[in-house]
């Protein structure tokens, strides 16, 4: 099974809105063959296993980081493909929770009298697919938000001056989770000091899938020829439902009205909006202000945070903007998951 995570991990970049997925087929600890997931519309990972094994599928042991589809979709049930194949035992790492799967296809195996095992390896495998659950699941993407900081916590100097906080391995790195993202969300704020481009940048040979820019724009103020505009990636701006655009800046954006809630966009509606367009990670690259009150509904499911060698002072912006609290007991608290040195600075994964 750890053998079908890394194979699944080839399809980091690539098969979203697809879960990542790792198929291997073994006769003990003879592997015959070896496949992966590579993106949607394509064939999924227990079929590229099966090519691979030919004959000796036959009799051999399925190793699968997720349940096999059941139903006809884009490509046949993966199911029918392991039953024809003669396998006798077929190990999965995670059910899954898609209504057209859901048990289906370990239900279908289980008919055909191949032994199913369910569970090994599941907290990994759904890791890998953290967003994919989250959108099946819960129905909003799972979030992570992106931020930089000063020793002493700031983001950027009080005129707003931030390039560059960090050294240029951490933003490189950065690259590898925006990659790894359906999407990345910021707000108009953000747009208008900084004119991110929020496209990848990698490495040639690197095959990904580039992520849509969402822009939280309540009144249309995104200005022409910001770069989020340029066409080059898809891009979504989310307004007011009473705002409209009476010239030709968004020629190539497509433009979405959702509710307001105490005068600025209902950040749940948008994320379910998000979820039902197939966005699995978001990735959120904004200022103190959004960050803050995606932080203060609870919606931020990770907080990816590089930490720089610098001091930026008292009149620095801050990281988040957050209501003041009065108690220690209101705090906060995030585990570590992960944390490394990158170039000159810190990266730490969080989680609450």
């Amino acid at each position: 099974m750890a053998r079908a995570l890394r194979q699944a991990e080839l399809g980091l970049y690539t098969t979203q809105p697809n879960p990542r997925v790792g198929c291997v087929l073994a006769h003990g600890e003879e592997i015959v063959g070896a496949g992966w997931h590579r993106r949607a519309g394509e064939p999924h990972a227990e079929v590229f296993a099966l090519r691979a094994a030919g004959e000796r599928a036959r009799g051999a042991t399925a190793y699968v980081t997720l349940e096999p589809c059941a139903h006809f979709g884009r490509t046949p049930p993966c199911a029918d493909a392991l039953i024809a194949a003669g396998v006798s035992r077929v190990v999965v790492a995670s059910e899954d929770p898609f209504p057209k799967v859901d048990g289906r296809g370990l239900e279908k195996l289980r008919a055909a009298g191949i032994a199913v095992q369910t569970g090994l390896s599941r907290d990994a495998a759904r890791d890998l697919n953290r967003g994919f659950f989250s959108r099946i699941e819960r129905r909003r993407p799972w979030l992570r938000v992106k931020l930089a900081m000063s020793l002493d916590g700031r983001t950027a100097l009080a005129n707003g001056q931030s390039k560059w906080i960090t050294g240029a391995a951490a933003r490189a790195d950065v690259q590898h989770w925006r990659a790894r993202s359906s999407a990345i969300l910021t707000g108009s704020g953000t747009v208008l000091a900084d004119d991110p481009r929020l496209t990848v940048r990698l490495g040639d040979g690197i095959e990904f899938k580039a992520p849509q820019r969402v822009v939280l724009d309540c009144t249309l103020r995104t200005p022409a020829g910001a770069q989020v505009l340029d066409g080059s990636a898809p891009t979504l701006i989310f307004h007011g439902e009473d705002a409209s655009a009476v010239d030709t800046r968004f020629a190539q954006a497509e433009l979405a009205a959702a509710p307001l809630r105490d005068d600025r966009l209902d950040l749940g509606a948008v994320l379910a909006t998000l979820a039902e367009r197939g966005i699995n990670e978001l990735q959120v690259e904004a200022g103190p202000t959004l960050c803050g009150a995606l932080f203060a509904a609870g919606y931020v499911d990770e907080l990816l945070l590089y930490v720089a060698p610098v001091v930026l002072g008292s009149e620095a912006r801050p990281l988040l903007s957050l209501p003041a609290l009065t108690s220690m007991d209101a705090a906060r608290r995030l585990r570590v998951i992960d944390q490394r040195q990158i170039g000159s600075d810190q990266r730490l994964l969080l989680r609450e």
